[in-house]
């Protein structure tokens, strides 16, 4: 079993100071409940109000920080669930075409091309080598996202592919031995 990081610990374990500020700013609710608020003088009154006040907006802030963080993470898992899938129907794509040029060789008998320039034929983008420098990190979420557009244009057998890449290696500095899509 793994063991829980400090912060994942603290999140599941309150410190004794947020168990203390969390039990005096419900005591006057206790006390509420027994009439205790009544023994209290306006200027008691009015600082567990403004107790009260600070600790909501802090809280308050406290809560918005950690919805972006939640956000930000839900992003990037989605980024990195859409580059998976992009990567693995371009691998199954270059499969089935690597199939397909097996069982059309065999038909042909091994004969040769035709003369003259070769069209276009589909499936052509998803040879297409993608230039990728391994940083010793993970690739960035902007990574991510431009080779999952790449992925999905070979994908597609777009016209696209050849613009993504240009922009891409233009723009990207990505030039290592390293290439995906792998061919396995």
């Amino acid at each position: 079993m793994m063991q829980d990081s400090p912060d994942a610990e603290a999140e599941r374990n309150p410190s004794q100071s947020d168990l203390s500020m969390l039990s005096h700013s419900e005591w006057p609710l206790q006390r509420a409940k027994t009439g205790g608020l009544r023994s209290l003088s306006a200027a008691e009154l009015l600082e567990r109000l403004t107790e009260t006040e600070v600790n909501i907006r802090r809280f308050s802030e406290e809560l918005v920080q950690q919805l972006a963080v939640r956000d930000e993470l839900d992003f990037e898992k989605e980024v990195k669930n859409s580059f998976i899938s992009a990567l693995i129907d371009v691998q199954n794509r270059q499969k089935e075409h690597r199939e397909s040029l097996r069982k059309k060789k065999k038909l042909k008998g091994g004969a040769g091309a035709a003369q003259g320039l070769p069209e276009r034929t589909p499936g052509s983008y998803l040879t297409t080598v993608i230039p990728y420098e391994k940083k010793g990190l993970p690739p960035s979420i902007e990574d991510l996202q431009i080779l999952t557009k790449i992925l999905q244009a070979m994908s597609d057998d777009s016209d696209k592919v050849p613009g993504l890449l240009t922009d891409y290696i233009l723009n990207g500095e990505r030039f290592s031995p390293l290439f995906l899509p792998c061919h396995h």
